[in-house]
């Protein structure tokens, strides 16, 4: 009887010690979810080339490092086919995929590490920045379309 006792006990803690399997496969929490964003830039006219040389020479660079780090896990640069009204006009749009939220926070450490003239950096991206009409950043956040709005 005291056998049967103690074998039941040490089942019961057996029991109660295993991992709950159900909650360690939840869903993964927001640090560890991908993390996209879309940089779009309007350049003004005549000057795309001019602009999209200085991109590459750093921002290309730096995406292209970054990857390499791991902090970004692809990205995607695209131009327009056709044109569109002004209002309406981009030329560039750049879509980045971070393994998590917190990989979007080393551009400037990686830039400091591959670009050491601080000065051709600064007078570059200001003359990048000159020739920029527009641009924006922004989040992209994946949904599920069958998922009742709250």
């Amino acid at each position: 009887m005291l056998r049967h006792s103690l074998g039941m006990i040490f089942t019961a803690t057996l029991l109660i010690a295993q991992p709950d399997t159900a909650s360690a496969q939840a869903a993964p929490t927001a640090a560890a979810k991908p993390y996209q964003v879309e940089w779009v830039y309007r350049v003004k006219y005549g000057y795309q080339g001019e602009w999209w040389k200085i991109f590459q020479k750093y921002q290309i660079a730096i995406l292209d490092r970054e990857k390499q780090l791991g902090y970004v896990t692809s990205y995607v640069v695209v131009r327009p086919g056709l044109h569109t009204s002004e209002d309406a006009r981009w030329d560039y749009r750049i879509i980045i995929n971070y393994p998590n939220q917190a990989g979007a926070t080393h551009e400037g450490e990686v830039e400091h590490q591959l670009f050491s003239d601080r000065a051709a950096l600064a007078k570059d991206e200001q003359r990048r920045w000159e020739l920029t009409a527009n641009h924006w950043d922004l989040p992209i956040h994946e949904i599920d379309p069958h998922e009742v709005a709250e």
